[in-house]
């Protein structure tokens, strides 16, 4: 998929974080995941979210309630939460809604644009197409762990923050079940909260 980048771009500002997680996590989809390491940008184009909604929602980290490890999820929505899991693994998530309510959305997969040395180093011996095609790999690949959870994401002096990028059309989404989720009762196994770009769309 060709993409073009632009340094310039704006950050998405806190207003676009406090819809529902089912709508950020569509509109995330053309936006651009930027790390800054070492004075160079390191960025991507995310076409892979999922939804994760609040306590009801049997599949999300706060199904249980507040816990020291989900305590970002409940904070405004705008900010990262990056938890460890298998005992080996960080996944990033950008928190959504308002503060009290839990809701987060996963950043499953991107096509990297920016930085792709960097990308390639902490990516040894990994072929270019499964950098960043999961959610843990994008982690190793940006070189994002525990220390970046609750960084606000619409800040672009942060390490860590989310840009305008690409516009994409309706009919080149698909959605389905989430997946890594096979415990979970329904309907929340086969609610259909993931979003992915399905066909290539232009720059804006």
């Amino acid at each position: 998929m060709p993409f073009e980048y632009n340094t310039s771009m704006k950050c998405l500002s806190e207003i676009f974080f406090l819809s529902d997680p089912t709508v950020v996590a569509r509109a995330l989809l053309g936006k651009r995941l930027v790390r800054r390491l070492n004075g160079r940008r390191i960025s991507g184009i995310i076409n892979e979210t999922e939804a994760y909604r609040g306590e009801d929602d049997l599949a999300c980290h706060a199904h249980r309630g507040k816990t020291r490890r989900n305590a970002v999820m409940y904070a405004n929505g705008g900010r990262a939460y990056i938890y460890f899991t298998y005992g080996m693994h960080w996944c990033l998530n950008a928190v959504c809604g308002a503060e009290g309510y839990p809701a987060a959305v996963l950043i499953r997969a991107l096509q990297p644009e920016e930085g792709l040395d960097l990308i390639a180093a902490h990516r040894p011996g990994v072929k270019p197409a499964l950098w960043c095609n999961g959610p843990a790999k994008i982690c190793k690949a940006f070189n994002v762990d525990g220390e970046l959870n609750g960084s606000l994401l619409t800040d672009s002096s942060n390490p860590l923050f989310i840009e305008e990028g690409i516009k994409v059309e309706d009919k080149s989404i698909h959605t389905s079940a989430r997946i890594g989720i096979d415990s979970t009762p329904e309907p929340w196994h086969s609610i259909p909260w993931r979003f992915m770009i399905t066909n290539e769309v232009g720059a804006c």
